[in-house]
């Protein structure tokens, strides 16, 4: 199976939290704050959305901060994605 984003949404695949302090401290899972940082996997066709025209600035490979509370949660197979709209993205990494 395959996610295929419409409109001006976009796959994220959540990039994995550290487990170490920089100071070496190791934390337990539940104490990882789970990063902002993903990797685009799928991007939608953009197009007219709510009357606006909208071009995709991301593309995939990209990787991206997104807002804390954005987007929906999906797993696939043993994979979990997050789906948010472009709007959500706040900046991309270089």
């Amino acid at each position: 199976m395959k996610l295929v984003p419409l409109g001006d949404r976009i796959v994220l695949k959540q990039l994995v939290a550290e487990e170490t302090t920089k100071s070496g401290i190791v934390l337990p899972g539940q104490a990882q704050e789970k990063p902002q940082q993903a990797e685009v996997i799928a991007v939608g066709p953009g197009g007219v959305v709510d009357g606006k025209e909208v071009k995709m600035e991301v593309s995939v490979g990209d990787k991206v901060i997104y807002s804390k509370y954005a987007g929906t949660e999906v797993k696939l197979g043993d994979e979990e994605y997050i789906i948010v709209k472009q709007n959500d993205v706040l900046a991309v990494v270089k």
